[in-house]
């Protein structure tokens, strides 16, 4: 409730309170009411008989007529809108009853628009509208006001209503005292309701229903109603502020009470806390080398640190904060080993091959060297698992002579575990770069970003966005950490990231990074690594001596070709260190001193042969061709078998294929039927027999379309009934018109060719620069064939005899052709194209 009201049709200017005489509010409420009246519209009040309005009319329409009433007799009706945010009300817009007012006074405001002081008559309710341009006249019938049938019970309610509305006048704050004397001196019961009515907390649509309801007793129930409402929250306030009052109160207590107890603590000596915190920081500090930025920054945490209580809890997160940044290095940087030739053999001792990491980090020094100060490289190395690219990073930073920190981001899912936590939140901490800064203790280590490929997002923000500031050179001279608040330096850092899968790096991510790809390595580099680095570590784990463990050249080929299968040599270090835990076992019981093993050895110690190769077997039938697949964890073979059945000339593709190897598929058939009557396959073969292809390994999803030229050579072979030949593979994309593309991931799958016992590899052309990429040595035993047409791969794959002649295998007898069909083709229409 408030009895200075906002009201009305566009401003709002306060209320005076009107006190009438019982004899002056009778005269006004039996007071004569013209037939017609314009009708004045109200945005978000009512008027009530007796009350005094005043209002702003902004209106055009309203505008005009008030001028014209405020000439004439003054008398205008007032109604109130349904809706306050109708602009243009039509007469269904407006309330049926509603007030006869005068107009009191009309002041012209200086934007034009007027106020004036409205004072209510009587009601009256409409009968029709007889005019809407330029504002609405309606003819009405006045209503007439019900006197009380007991005059004790009116007394009664005008008495309660008075206490309600004193005790809101003395709760509410924002109501002044003088409002309670001027309730108290109303005398006429009819006046009292309509004035509190008037000043009610409530929507217009509850203030109309008070005017329509005509019996007096009737509508002082309801505004006694509204007042017991109105008292309710108000208590409710007053007991709310009165808690919070006591809450405060405690607070003040307790700070005069530590206060009066550091004074005494003073007195005693004892006051040693803060300021003794604040000697120490300081001290740190005066060591501290610092950037001037921060060097501000922490002078007045300092000084704010001193002025604190160490009771308080802000306390304790001003000195975690001052702590992180006199711990972190600013300005400390290691000396780097710029000795060429001696970062050259270190990277040689930790890792064998690897010749373009090794070759770039050189460089690296080099320029290092020559300029004396630059931006470090961002690196990313890429390739399958187990090659070696987290080691690689420890021997980068013991090569140049600077700290190594690794940082994980696998299944990282918060933007807050890169850029930290803002201070206002309890438990915040920088996030995970400033982290490892901080391990380091130098601004210029080796910092390792291990599987940027794995970063995740949800609704706490995106890693790899974050990721965006720390590996751009431009900016990470300025990088700003939410708990730090300080731009930190990183310009010097040499950041390593790694990844398995490079499409799964998001491209702006990708673009700030110099990538260098990392292949799994070929069988001699794998022998030469355990020789080097596999069979002495694992000696060694196993608790042996050099002297117990000998393994043979030949049992470590065989473990290598027969045992594992990867790029990398993580299941080669495994197995190794399975054989040297069986020789520890007979070393331990006394069986043995130690052990020479040799290739026949190995069954002892590792059961049975896990790898053969069985392509001579898959491809002695027709319609089978080994082809080359790439995977994470390095090349593989893949076989394509193709079968013909009778049928009505369908496809059906099996094996988990993707959509672009399904493409492929359908693009070879299109060109074997397309080349039908030069290959020698009778066209019966596409009308009369379904062809199924099948990929094996069916629970692997498979897709790429590298196996083009193995899906076309499987399709030739069943058709011309020749043998794909079983020491060759192949890879490369086709196209309709017999072109061979070139494909990735040739090293990989060159290796995997050998690993499985193909002596030959056909490739596309334009895959010629992959291959002279692989070392010698490598190849050694296996022949490459270069392409560019699928007729010169069919000459080289498919045997010249065929194992029946394709007119004879595909051959339908008149009996078996469907109605409808000739042993020659369809009995009506043009033969079908091919060409």
């Amino acid at each position: 409730m408030s009895f200075l009201p906002r009201v009305l049709i566009d401003e709002d200017p306060e209320q005076s309170i009107p006190l009438p005489t019982p004899d002056e509010e009778h005269a006004m409420s039996t007071s004569d009411v013209p037939e017609v009246l314009p009708i004045l519209t109200l945005r978000n009040t009512v008027l009530f008989p007796g009350v005094v309005l005043p209002i702003t009319v902004g209106r055009d329409t309203s505008l005009r007529l008030v001028k014209d009433a405020f000439a004439g007799d003054r008398l205008v009706g007032v109604i109130a809108q349904r809706a306050a945010e109708t602009e243009n009300p039509e007469p269904a817009d407006l309330y049926e009853t509603g007030t006869v007012a005068t107009i009191l006074k009309l002041i012209k405001m200086p934007d034009g628009s007027k106020s004036i002081v409205l004072q209510g008559k009587r009601r009256f309710r409409i009968q029709e509208f007889i005019q809407d341009d330029p504002y609405f006249k309606a003819t009405v019938l006045p209503l007439i006001e019900e006197a009380p049938s007991s005059r004790v019970e009116i007394q009664a309610h005008v008495r309660s209503i008075k206490e309600l509305a004193i005790q809101i006048v003395n709760l509410s704050p924002n109501l002044p005292s003088e409002a309670a004397y001027a309730i108290q001196n109303i005398e006429s019961p009819t006046f009292l309701i309509h004035f509190i009515a008037s000043n009610l907390q409530v929507d217009v649509g509850e203030k109309q229903t008070l005017l329509e309801t005509l019996p007096l007793t009737k509508r002082a129930n309801l505004i006694m109603e509204h007042l017991n409402r109105e008292l309710q929250v108000l208590q409710l306030s007053e007991e709310i502020r009165s808690r919070v009052k006591t809450d405060v109160d405690q607070q003040q207590r307790e700070y005069l009470l530590r206060q009066q107890m550091k004074a005494i603590q003073e007195e005693l000596g004892e006051s040693e806390g803060a300021s003794r915190d604040a000697e120490e920081l300081r001290d740190r500090a005066d060591d501290k080398e610092l950037p001037a930025h921060a060097r501000k920054t922490l002078d007045k945490e300092i000084e704010k640190l001193e002025r604190s209580n160490p009771a308080s809890p802000d306390y304790s997160v001003t000195r975690n904060y001052i702590d992180w940044i006199l711990d972190l290095p600013w300005l400390e940087h290691s000396d780097d080993h710029l000795d060429l030739n001696r970062a050259a053999e270190i990277l040689d001792e930790d890792h064998f091959g690897l010749d373009q990491v090794k070759r770039r980090i050189v460089e690296y020094l080099a320029v290092l060297k020559l300029k004396g100060d630059m931006k470090a490289p961002i690196l990313c190395f890429h390739g399958p698992p187990g090659v070696g690219k987290t080691s690689l990073g420890r021997s980068i930073a013991r090569a140049v002579g600077r700290e190594f920190v690794r940082m994980s981001l696998g299944g990282m899912r918060d933007e807050a575990e890169i850029r930290g936590h803002r201070r206002t939140y309890i438990g915040a901490m920088p996030g995970r770069i400033i982290q490892g800064m901080k391990k380091a203790g130098t601004a210029n280590p080796v910092f390792m970003l291990d599987e940027v490929d794995k970063l995740g997002a949800d609704f706490r923000g995106d890693p790899s966005s974050a990721l965006l500031e720390v590996l751009d050179p431009e900016q990470n001279v300025a990088f700003n950490d939410h708990y730090l608040e300080l731009d930190y330096d990183l310009s010097k850092v040499l950041f390593i990231a790694t990844a398995n899968y490079l499409e799964q790096i998001p491209a702006p991510l990708r673009d700030r990074m110099e990538l260098i790809e990392i292949n799994g390595y070929t069988q001699e580099e794998k022998l030469a690594i355990a020789r080097q680095y596999l069979v002495p570590r694992q000696t060694e784990r196993n608790g042996l001596k050099e002297v117990q463990l000998r393994l043979r050249n030949g049992a470590l080929r065989l473990i290598i070709d027969g045992y594992t299968r990867e790029s990398g040599v993580r299941q080669l270090e495994r197995t190794i260190g399975a054989v040297a835990r069986g020789v520890a076992r007979k070393v331990a019981t006394g069986e043995s001193d130690g052990e020479t093993v040799d290739a026949g050895d190995l069954e002892g110690y590792l059961k049975a042969r896990r790898y053969t190769s069985d392509v001579a077997e898959r491809t002695d039938v027709p319609g089978v061709a080994t082809g080359l697949a790439w995977t994470p964890v390095g090349g593989d073979i893949l076989f394509i078998e193709a079968s013909v059945s009778r049928g009505s000339g369908r496809m059906i593709l099996t094996g988990q294929l993707g959509d672009v190897m399904k493409e492929s598929a359908q693009a070879a058939l299109s060109y074997v039927k397309a080349n039908a009557d030069d290959l020698g396959i009778p066209r019966d073969a596409f009308r009369y027999w379904d062809l199924h292809v099948h990929v094996p390994a069916g629970a692997v999803p498979k897709d790429g379309p590298s196996a083009g030229v193995s899906m076309l050579t499987a399709l030739t072979s069943i058709f011309t009934q020749r043998r794909v030949r079983n020491t060759v593979a192949m890879t490369g994309e086709i196209t309709l018109r017999g072109l061979v593309l070139p494909v990735g991931g040739i090293k990989e799958k060159v290796l995997a060719a050998k690993r499985a016992g193909i002596r030959k590899v056909i490739l596309p052309e334009k895959n010629r620069k992959d291959v002279a990429e692989i070392e010698a040595r490598a190849l050694k035993g296996l022949s490459v064939e270069y392409v560019s047409r699928m007729r010169e791969v069919l000459d080289l794959v498919l045997v010249r005899q065929a194992r029946m002649r394709p007119d004879t295998f595909f051959r339908v007898e008149a009996g078996d052709v469907p109605n409808g069909h000739t042993a020659n083709g369809p009995s009506r229409g043009d033969e079908p194209a091919y060409a």
